[in-house]
């Protein structure tokens, strides 16, 4: 009992660990309202999900109350993309009394190393109803190439060289077609 007030609503107390980014939000949510706790807080609830369908990679994170120009999305060390804002601060006048602030300011930045099969050349991105959305193409398969022989042409043939197609058995030209054998 004292583990499930402690770490709040929880149905296992190995959540926190599975989890350390919520267990940092949580920490920071019952954390006093300084302004660390709230400029931590913008970075650890930046929320971000990553879906990955046949022929895409689909990030989306909550942004409520960003424009575009408020975010960068960018590749970063060649495969790492990289989503970071700025969360203004209200301007505080000195007539105004605050009794409570709760919406988060600050710098965020969220990091995800993208697979091989990711399509740099191709990455989108769009804002829409507070909601970012980044989508990352995949690179279609490279046919890996079978072993093929490759027929020497010249002697008394005036006849150019022919390849050797093994996976389809075709012929170029008036050179056969021998499979060769590729060392392992």
């Amino acid at each position: 009992m004292a583990l499930s007030s402690f770490f709040g609503r929880r149905n296992n107390m190995w959540d926190a660990v599975a989890d350390p980014l919520e267990a940092m939000v949580t920490l920071f949510d019952n954390a006093p309202a300084t302004s660390f706790a709230r400029d931590a807080r913008a970075v650890a609830s930046t929320s971000v999900d990553w879906k990955e369908t046949p022929s895409e990679h689909v990030f989306k994170a909550d942004l409520p109350g960003l424009r575009k120009e408020d975010v960068r999305v960018q590749i970063e060390d060649g495969r790492t993309l990289s989503i970071s804002g700025q969360r203004q601060k209200e301007e505080v006048q000195k007539t105004d009394t605050w009794h409570r602030v709760e919406r988060s300011s600050g710098s965020f930045m969220r990091k995800f190393r993208l697979p091989e099969s990711a399509d740099l050349d191709h990455i989108t991105a769009k804002v829409d109803s507070g909601v970012l959305t980044v989508v990352v193409p995949k690179v279609e398969k490279k046919k890996k190439l079978e072993a093929r022989r490759i027929e020497i042409g010249g002697g008394a043939s005036s006849q150019p060289a022919a390849i050797a197609h093994e996976e389809k058995g075709e012929q170029n030209g008036a050179a056969s077609t021998t499979p060769a054998h590729a060392p392992h």
